[in-house]
């Protein structure tokens, strides 16, 4: 099972960014989680962050025709602005977990809507860094 793990803008800024939010562990300290997580479950994983939302799109058209079994996606503030990565990912199909470190529901009133909702199998938040592990055990299961 191929599976890639695209995080949006931010996010590379892990430990530094409102630490009270999102925790003190950096964003190489999450992608080691994953890929540890990854390799117990024989699961190929391809992480990958941008602070552009062109770039998450053309991510989600790689994934496409590279072929991967699915995708956890934490689009970061694109989760509630961003119509051209909820039609990617619709267009393409691949099974798309959508997944946010914070409780978004307990946020600000904007952060309440999720475009990338409508094109995912599940959705995880407030669980962390553990949410991404979540996410992978998920897909495994949807394929």
């Amino acid at each position: 099972m191929k599976i890639y793990v695209l995080n949006g803008p931010n996010l590379n800024l892990l430990g530094v960014r409102e630490p009270g939010i999102y925790g003190s562990e950096s964003y190489t300290d999450l992608i080691k989680r994953i890929e540890a997580h990854a390799k117990e479950a024989c699961v190929s994983v391809k992480c990958l962050q941008s602070n552009h939302e062109g770039t998450l799109v053309d991510y989600i058209h790689e994934g496409f025709y590279e072929g991967i079994d699915g995708i956890v996606l934490n689009p970061g503030a694109y989760t509630h602005t961003s119509i051209a990565i909820l039609d990617a990912a619709k267009a393409v199909g691949i099974p798309t977990v959508e997944v946010h470190i914070s409780k978004v529901q307990e946020r600000e009133d904007f952060r309440q809507v999720s475009y990338i909702r409508a094109a995912c199998v599940a959705t995880i938040t407030g669980k962390g860094f553990d949410g991404y592990l979540e996410a992978i055990d998920i897909l495994e299961k949807v394929k």
